[in-house]
């Protein structure tokens, strides 16, 4: 290899005709073939072994290009590192990220499908793929999710940030979630440009300062009393679910998707499947005298569905107990609220543990290991609990209220029954007819 460098000139080098090699000197050359073509290529010698790399043809690759490709390929050599061997590197790096490429409604779509399983409903699912399809899709739907930076994500969000805040805030957690999906799966590198702790916080106000938490309408418990008069003047299926919603303090959807399969009249408990529920875990609830009457009322209307709308075999409409309301004229109220009353009136009036009141909303109590240690959904303490709810609802009468005390005045602790872990939680027993043959459902 020479020692010195930069022997030649442009003009040379466009002037020059005749086949062969025109040295640069420090290894590098302009090749002439035969048929008059022009090329750059770099000899040098590692380990014993003399080797030649191409570095390009004149056309696209000028002198002083060369040089500067020459001066890498000598550095690589000051390393004992195989220039050639480095160059055959990174174009199987280059190949392997162009087949790692996917645009980010691509990865949308695959993490859907990973996760749409999981899911509570289909219509979280396409809330999803509406969602990113409305407001992300149109900025980088198409764009390789490694390119998606801050200024593509805040194109999205900052439209819609403060007159949609809440939607904003769904679609901005999506997009965190779909590009973590990617980073995981190779399909992007570095930071997450949608995550809002420590990034976005920065750049976008925060949605508890553009809009405040509405809250769903809830009825004060001091009025439940006559507002249960009320509803019992009511009739048909509707106004039943109403009440017996308000009674349990569950959700609508637990107790319009509720079936005949999950009752069990016997031990008066109704146990709501996990994939039926907000936090993914089974739900026992206690039945009490006013409970079960109203089940009762509706053996027979339908084989499977305990409160049916008017097909057989669909459950009630999801707009059934709000139109209960509006004729009771108090569109003042949400049937969600009934949940806050029931947790207002078992935080002022009774002594039981708030943590119970929140087992019987079925909202998650304590740490995740507190959760990990906890054997027991104190059913039969919630029994009691719900027990007085149902007394306060039908006479408001506050003596009923209060949990049992023994002789000195304490309150009862559950006994060892109430400890019993929820897996080993008796199944719900299917409803028989008088033949004692199980027909899939009441008579």
């Amino acid at each position: 290899m020479s020692k010195r460098l930069a022997k030649l000139t442009a003009m040379q080098v466009q002037h020059f005709t005749k086949p062969g090699n025109y040295g640069d000197g420090g290894g590098l050359y302009l090749q002439i073939n035969p048929q008059g073509r022009k090329s750059w290529i770099f000899r040098y010698e590692l380990f014993g072994r003399e080797r030649y790399m191409g570095l390009g043809p004149l056309h696209s690759v000028g002198l002083a290009d060369a040089r500067v490709a020459a001066r890498e390929a000598r550095r690589c050599l000051l390393d004992k590192v195989d220039p050639l061997e480095k160059k055959r590197q990174e174009v199987e790096k280059q190949r392997s990220d162009q087949a790692r490429e996917l645009p980010f409604d691509a990865c949308a779509k695959q993490y859907i499908e990973a996760h749409g399983d999981v899911w509570r409903s289909a219509k979280h699912r396409q809330q999803w793929e509406n969602t990113l399809r409305t407001y992300a899709s149109p900025h980088f739907g198409s764009v390789n999710a490694r390119k998606i930076d801050t200024d593509l994500v805040l194109k999205a969000l900052a439209p819609i940030w403060a007159s949609r805040t809440e939607t904003a805030t769904r679609v901005r957690e999506r997009i965190e979630r779909v590009l973590a999906w990617a980073a995981t799966r190779g399909y992007r590198d570095g930071e997450n440009p949608a995550r809002w702790t420590g990034h976005l916080e920065w750049l976008l106000p925060a949605p508890s300062k553009l809009k405040k938490v509405k809250h769903h309408a809830a009825l004060p418990f001091s009025e439940i009393g006559a507002f249960f008069k009320a509803l019992r003047t009511q009739e048909g299926v509707a106004a039943q679910a109403l009440e017996f919603t308000i009674l349990t303090a569950c959700r609508t959807n637990e107790v319009l998707g509720a079936s005949w399969s999950e009752v069990d009249l016997v031990n008066c408990v109704w146990t709501v499947p996990a994939e039926r529920m907000k936090a993914g875990r089974v739900h026992r609830v206690p039945l009490g005298d006013a409970t079960v009457k109203l089940l009762r009322a509706q053996i027979g209307l339908d084989a499977v569905v305990v409160f049916p709308g008017t097909k057989k075999g669909a459950r009630l409409s999801a707009m059934a107990m709000p139109t209960v309301l509006q004729r009771l004229q108090r569109d003042d109220l949400t049937v969600h609220g009934f949940r806050s009353t029931f947790r207002d009136w078992a935080a002022e009036v009774t002594d039981y543990p708030g943590d119970l009141a929140e087992i019987a909303l079925a909202h998650t109590v304590g740490t995740a290991v507190e959760n990990a240690y906890r054997r027991s959904d104190l059913f039969e303490w919630r029994r009691r609990l719900m027990a007085d709810w149902a007394a306060w609802c039908g006479e408001n009468a506050p003596s009923n209220a209060r949990p049992a005390t023994d002789a000195r005045g304490s309150q009862e602790k559950p006994s060892p029954n109430d400890l019993r872990p929820i897996s080993q939680a008796p199944a719900a027993t299917p409803i028989l007819v008088g033949d004692g043959v199980n027909r899939g459902g009441p008579t």
